[in-house]
């Protein structure tokens, strides 16, 4: 991503492509006919948790309108593409780029790579391989400054509730959101049309493995 308020992705940014299993193939291609074609592409997304005063807490992002894949949409706090010769190191720029703070890279705890392929939208073809890590950061909400161009907002939700949402004991869940330009975090409700549709019940495995980090746990994967 470029840093400013420019659009929030380039469709010819070059990308580097692999097999499903990750292997390189020495190719690549504009990110516009990657997500044309369906080729295998490797992504980063970083998850912030921590605890509030309140308890435990999961942060999610409201992509921008702007986006070229589940525009408006809440997905992981951060996400990012590989750029062509890059690895996860120059992809977690993402973050400060996005939020507007950096994690020092010893609090970013790998959590596996999860395999992700989108075919809910018309002309997109998106498949990802998605190196999920985990940054325990207790800062309040309003501390970040989304970036506009990448970010619509930031939604804080308590973690106990979270859960009983993703698993579908409850129709909506409630949280803290900061809208991109504003400093003060409101209410906000939201149902399950507002998040990106899975099929691997990928939101509830990262707020499982999120209770868990921040319960102490050793072994914490999605």
């Amino acid at each position: 991503m470029n840093p400013g308020s420019g659009p929030a992705q380039d469709p010819n940014e070059p990308f580097d492509l692999v097999l499903a299993d990750g292997t390189p193939t020495g190719r690549t291609k504009p990110r516009a006919a990657v997500h044309r074609d369906g080729d295998w592409h490797r992504s980063v997304h970083v998850w912030i948790a921590g605890t509030a005063e309140s308890g435990p807490f999961l942060t999610f992002q409201r992509r921008s309108p702007a986006k070229d894949t589940w525009p408006g949409r809440l997905d992981a706090t951060v996400g990012g593409h590989f750029g062509a010769g890059e690895g996860v190191a120059e992809a977690l720029r993402e973050v400060e780029e996005e939020l507007g703070v950096a994690p020092p890279p010893a609090a970013l705890r790998r959590l596996g790579v999860r395999v992700c392929a989108n075919e809910g939208q018309p002309a997109v073809l998106d498949r990802e391989l998605q190196s999920v890590l985990l940054w325990i950061d207790d800062r309040p909400l309003a501390a970040f400054r989304p970036h506009p161009a990448e970010v619509d907002a930031l939604v804080r939700f308590p973690l106990p509730p979270l859960l009983d949402f993703l698993v579908g004991d409850t129709p909506t869940i409630e949280g803290a959101l900061l809208r991109t330009g504003t400093a003060r975090p409101e209410p906000a409700a939201f149902a399950s049309e507002a998040f990106i549709p899975t099929v691997d019940g990928y939101f509830y495995r990262v707020a499982i493995a999120a209770a868990a980090a921040l319960r102490g746990e050793r072994h914490v994967a999605v």
